[in-house]
């Protein structure tokens, strides 16, 4: 026992060691190192040596770098090549190029919908022989349940893009881009959308385009039943074109507008209106229309730290796990259950939050964050390393290391909010050695200080030629009470049910699993040589027996409910 003890003890007063390089670099540092979290090891989950350790279990405020869970338990369900669809319906009979009815669009909150897809959506729909619709255009935006607001209201910048709150109906990630001219005196909308209006008040004059005469000023009423943008103050006529890109309206309003003036220009006439509405019984579907693959999903994400992006891959996740409508705890339950459920994330304390990293409240350490890397590092290498934004070359951290020993050496990912200066990722040693790589600075002696810190962290890991130390943490001594309530915890909580749609010695083909995301449903594929298609995880049984009906009526009415505990489907009871 007194061995044991000593042991940890040891491990403890190791843990909060530094190489005397990055002791000299924290201590110059200007910030109290108790503000500072350190974890750099080298990278791989199986590789137990640890090259620094600084309050490595502290909980910090993690701002962006929250998304690198987002975008890895994204990837761990949906993988590289997933699409997010769009889509698009009939309601009545089209009979000489007329659609006697409406047209109904059904969203899962693709972000990547922007005008530049308008063109071919119109093609695939006149190439059903429509070339009027008499009834209405008809959104369903019901698979997220995430109420109308259009800004988080985060801080004092309400209007800007990285406050913009997501929508199963996205379009243009929800922004609004005014076009001013002051040489043409022109303000146009960049897209047609009928959902606000422009009241130019600017007052042109002959003065260089610099300073307060360099760029419009702006006011947005929403009071009005329409919104109203108000564009005031002077500006000098030799300005060129500014474009005011701003979170105004509701993206389903700009998606309507968009579309029908995408349909007007083809020769497509709709007669009616928008309507709000779920998919009626009875509609057809004629196409669907594809995201961008997720790799690019995920990439953009994280190498732009795009906020709208990220709460969508959080509340998608939810929905996929946990069935429709998306919410907020479904999809904070859903990245977290992913994660553990592969091995990649450890016990400890986790706040997600939104997903994005706006927030005060969101919580995690520097060794859990880690973890989460070692496993990307592992399973995916450099496919998933990509994802990061890669230092002097492009992302929030293509200036930073732009002409230093760090180019092209460091995929990091960033975190940043007043009092917190983040980053995470991996880097490459001058030796050929990956390191996984954690600093987390949550402090009031400012965030330059911060940056220079991490950067002398980081140039300093890039020429470190030792090989750190050997650390195996030690597991708690079991005692009768403790074994005793976690076995109570796992039988109360982790139980979880899933419907075994089918059963294969060949793996499943396309169009089979093609018809299960037809009908909405999340599934896996277990096995290597007799396949089994697994949907769920349902956390509810009534939820679970209600997608076994929709399972036997569409696809197998074989199937069958199986129970299993969360960390492994190993021993799954069958409940039929």
């Amino acid at each position: 026992m007194r061995k044991i003890l000593a042991i940890v003890l040891l491990l403890s007063t190791w843990v909060f060691a530094l190489p005397a390089g990055l002791n000299t670099i924290v201590k110059k540092s200007g910030i109290p190192s108790k503000d500072i979290s350190i974890y750099i090891k080298e990278a791989g989950k199986n590789n137990k040596r640890v090259v620094a350790s600084l309050n490595a279990s502290t909980a910090r405020t993690p701002a962006s770098v929250i998304k690198v869970l987002s975008t890895y338990a994204a990837l761990l369900k949906l993988g590289f090549d997933y699409r997010w669809p769009t889509e698009f319906y009939t309601k009545g009979q089209v009979k000489n190029g007329v659609l006697n009815g409406d047209l109904i669009v059904k969203g899962y909150g693709d972000p990547t919908l922007s005008t530049k897809h308008l063109a071919s959506i119109v093609d695939r729909i006149k190439a059903k022989g429509i070339r009027k619709i008499t009834g209405n255009i008809v959104i369903d935006r019901s698979y997220f349940a995430v109420g109308n607001k259009n800004n988080s209201g985060f801080d004092k910048h309400t209007y800007s893009p990285y406050n913009a709150m997501p929508d199963a109906m996205m379009f243009n990630e929800r922004i609004s881009t005014i076009c001013v001219t002051p040489k043409k005196n022109a303000v146009t909308k960049k897209v047609p959308d009928g959902s606000y209006v422009i009241q130019n008040k600017l007052q042109r004059v002959n003065k260089p385009c610099k300073g307060r005469y360099s760029w419009p000023g702006l006011r947005i009423d929403e009071k009005s039943a329409t919104t109203q943008v108000i564009l005031r103050g002077k500006i000098s006529k030799n300005c060129g074109t500014r474009n005011l890109c701003q979170v105004i309206t509701k993206p389903y309003k700009s998606f309507y507008y968009a579309l029908k003036d995408a349909l007007n220009k083809k020769g497509v006439k709709v007669s009616g209106g928008m309507r709000l509405n779920k998919v009626p019984k009875g509609a057809k579907k004629i196409f669907t229309h594809y995201s961008y693959s997720l790799e690019k999903i995920i990439s953009r994400t994280a190498k732009k730290s795009n906020n709208l992006y990220a709460r969508h891959l959080l509340l998608f996740l939810g929905a996929k796990m946990y069935g429709a409508p998306a919410t907020l705890s479904k999809g904070r339950q859903a990245v977290e259950y992913i994660l553990k459920s592969r091995g990649a994330l450890p016990k400890s304390t986790l706040s997600i939050d939104n997903g994005c990293g706006l927030s005060r409240t969101a919580k995690l350490n520097a060794k859990l964050l880690a973890s989460v890397l070692d496993d990307g590092y592992t399973r995916y290498g450099m496919r998933w390393m990509k994802t990061l934004s890669i230092a002097g070359v492009d992302g929030t951290i293509r200036r930073r290391f732009r002409g230093t020993v760090v180019r092209n050496r460091a995929w990091m990912k960033t975190g940043t909010l007043k009092r917190v200066k983040n980053i995470s990722g991996y880097v490459k040693s001058k030796n050929g050695r990956y390191y996984t790589t954690v600093i987390l600075v949550n402090s009031k002696a400012g965030n330059w200080k911060a940056s220079q810190l991490q950067n002398r962290v980081i140039k300093w890991l890039v020429g470190y030629k030792g090989r750190g130390v050997v650390v195996n943490e030690p597991l708690p001594l079991p005692t009768k009470k403790s074994a005793a309530a976690k076995k109570k915890v796992l039988s109360k909580n982790t139980e979880s049910y899933y419907i075994q749609a089918g059963s294969f010695s060949r793996k499943p083909t396309a169009s089979y699993l093609a018809k299960l995301s037809e009908l909405g449903l999340s599934y896996e594929t277990k096995g290597e040589k007799n396949y089994k298609v697994m949907v769920g995880p349902y956390l509810q049984e009534s939820k679970a027996r209600s997608v076994l009906k929709t399972v036997r009526e569409h696809l197998n009415s074989g199937a069958f409910l199986v129970t299993s505990n969360l960390e492994s489907t190993k021993g799954a009871e069958a409940l039929y």
